[in-house]
């Protein structure tokens, strides 16, 4: 989960990307700030993943911000000027959107943040190691079930529950589309809609919209996630 804060003062920009946020499964915005002074208070006691900050500020600037805190976290900037891209990339932020910028371009610069080491250990200790066949137990009523995480074609999310299904069976889980992608290893499986992530070791093909994983088989790639996932996999 990406633990996230925005720093924006414009309430028609801070709708905006707190609309953006809602709409992805792995992100949680914790707080909003009109000014970065309150946030750099507020960061003194919580840990974050990630901040969207805007340049354009009251009392002190992003920019100035960025220079003011030590050992920030990932930053990705917002703004309606192209004028600060040079210094901004100085700063080592995430990346860099530009104001009016599209919910693609949002999902792209958020993949660019770096995954935390703890969430990859907690990935790694669920899904099991190379001595340990990778398997999952899932709650499903009153049964936990084992699955190997190797068999897992798709998950889809339905309402307040997901199914996974497998080549020859599907599961019923109580879990979010969240938890999984929480669990799973970011290696292998991917969010390709806002229902579905797929598993990306039994994909047989990609044609127009649509993920196989045999000729009856096939999940949808929505349209917000279809060119991150073009960029990753099929360059």
């Amino acid at each position: 989960m990406i633990r996230c804060i925005i720093i924006e003062d414009q309430p028609p920009a801070q709708r905006v990307l707190q609309k953006f946020i809602g709409d992805m499964e792995n992100m949680e915005l914790k707080v909003t700030f009109a000014d970065a002074l309150k946030a750099m208070e507020f960061l003194k006691s919580e840990n974050i993943d990630l901040i969207f900050l805007d340049i354009h500020l009251p009392k002190i600037s992003g920019i100035d911000f960025l220079k003011t805190i030590s050992d920030a976290p990932p930053v990705i900037l917002t703004t309606a000027f192209s004028d600060y891209a040079l210094e901004s990339y100085e700063l080592n932020v995430v990346d860099y959107l530009l104001k009016p910028f599209s919910f693609e371009r949002f999902v792209k610069a958020v993949n660019k943040v770096p995954v935390n080491k703890s969430e990859k250990l907690a990935k790694k200790s669920v899904v099991g190691t190379k001595s340990n066949p990778e398997m999952l137990f899932i709650k499903s009523g009153y049964e936990h079930l084992k699955i190997q995480v190797s068999d897992i074609l798709y998950i889809q999310s339905e309402s307040d529950y997901t199914e996974i299904f497998t080549s020859h069976k599907k599961y019923l889980t109580s879990h979010s589309l969240r938890h999984w992608l929480q669990t799973l290893d970011d290696g292998l499986f991917v969010q390709t809609h806002k229902s579905f992530i797929v598993n990306t070791v039994n994909i047989t093909k990609v044609s127009g919209n649509r993920i196989y994983f045999d000729s009856d088989t096939y999940v949808p790639i929505g349209r917000a996630y279809k060119e991150v996932f073009v960029e990753r996999y099929l360059r």
